[in-house]
């Protein structure tokens, strides 16, 4: 038995998977509101308690930088340790890794069906990279090694956002005045389209209608309102906020493949982006993406996916306690 854990800022998702002959099979799943809770040890020991099978081995993805198995949350006020909560689970093994890791490394486990191509280049071999907005903002690297992709972690989302035109400038200059250092994820995140509209409003780019106004202070989700009106093209601000929202993913996932020579492609995961696939799959994104110089025809021939499987972390946490597992009962040459 596997216990294998999604961990974000909004959502902790934990499921049961077994393994068989190189498939994976989950078994049981359950979701947790991640502020409702004082630490990643009491989910775990929430869902255990309702667990009938001895787990044994157990890998967690969670938002934020993982060094010596311990984990400092990005958006929760949490620090996860795996030796404790091996101790305290009375799990023999536990890895805790950074959540995009476990979704680059869920990504070989996909099928076709889960998976939108935003443009038409053709699949490569190489590198390949990810990058997911949702509570926060995360990337992952895929390393090629001839035979298959090495996910590994990256902390991309908190590096600083390169404005491109006047408008961007301007959401520069009053986010740094907001926050002073200005990192992607100040934008690509759902906290992030709130920024934008606030930057739209209240630099009197678009007006505010007063019922939009009450309906996002009403709101537990705002950026789930604007994003919404933003599709339906219903409120111009939410329109306009959503474009600069595209606009910048698109900017930002160039920039990744260009760091990591992504030519394998570029995926696109987290709770974002399937919501707003239909603007994913414009010109605003995709030009954005391309729109690198010299490097352009170097950015058209690499493919864009979005992964729609919301399962992709939890998948790829199980695949990575698999792969653990089997270095750990590998035998070793005799001295």
């Amino acid at each position: 038995m596997i216990l294998a854990g999604d961990i974000g800022g909004t959502h902790s998702r934990l499921a049961l998977f077994t393994e068989d002959r190189g498939h994976l099979c989950m078994l049981d799943e359950k979701t947790f509101f991640s502020r409702e809770h004082q630490s990643l040890l009491q989910i775990v020991s929430l869902f255990l308690r309702d667990c009938s099978q001895p787990v044994r081995t157990a890998c967690l993805g969670i938002a934020g930088p993982v060094l010596r198995g311990r984990a400092l949350a990005t958006n929760l006020p949490w620090i996860a340790d795996a030796t404790e909560i091996s101790r305290q689970s009375e799990i023999d093994s536990v890895w805790l890794i950074n959540d995009l890791e476990a979704h680059a490394t869920g990504i070989a486990d996909l099928a076709e069906t889960d998976l939108v191509g935003v443009n038409s280049a053709p699949p490569r071999e190489g590198n390949a990279a990810l990058i997911a907005a949702g509570t926060g903002l995360g990337e992952a690297g895929m390393y090629w090694d001839g035979t298959r992709h090495h996910a590994f972690a990256a902390e991309g989302g908190h590096a600083d956002f390169a404005p491109r035109t006047e408008l961007e400038v301007g959401l520069y200059n009053y986010l740094r005045g907001k926050f002073g250092h200005v990192s992607c994820e100040r934008i690509l995140s759902g906290p992030g389209l709130k920024n934008v509209y606030d930057f739209l409003r209240d630099s009197q780019l678009e007006s505010e209608p007063e019922w939009l106004r009450d309906e996002l202070a009403e709101s537990a989700d705002p950026a789930a309102n604007i994003s919404q009106r933003g599709l339906d093209a219903s409120v111009p601000i939410c329109e306009r906020a959503l474009d600069i929202f595209v606009t910048v993913y698109g900017a930002e996932a160039g920039n990744l493949a260009l760091r990591m020579l992504a030519t394998a492609g570029v995926f696109l995961s987290g709770g974002i982006a399937g919501k707003i696939l239909p603007k994913l799959c414009t010109p605003l994104f995709r030009d954005a993406f391309t729109d690198k110089g010299r490097m352009k025809p170097l950015l058209e021939s690499i493919p864009v996916k979005v992964i729609t499987n919301a399962r992709v972390g939890l998948i790829g946490a199980a695949r990575y306690a698999v792969h653990c597992a089997a270095k750990e009962n590998r035998p070793r040459a005799a001295s």
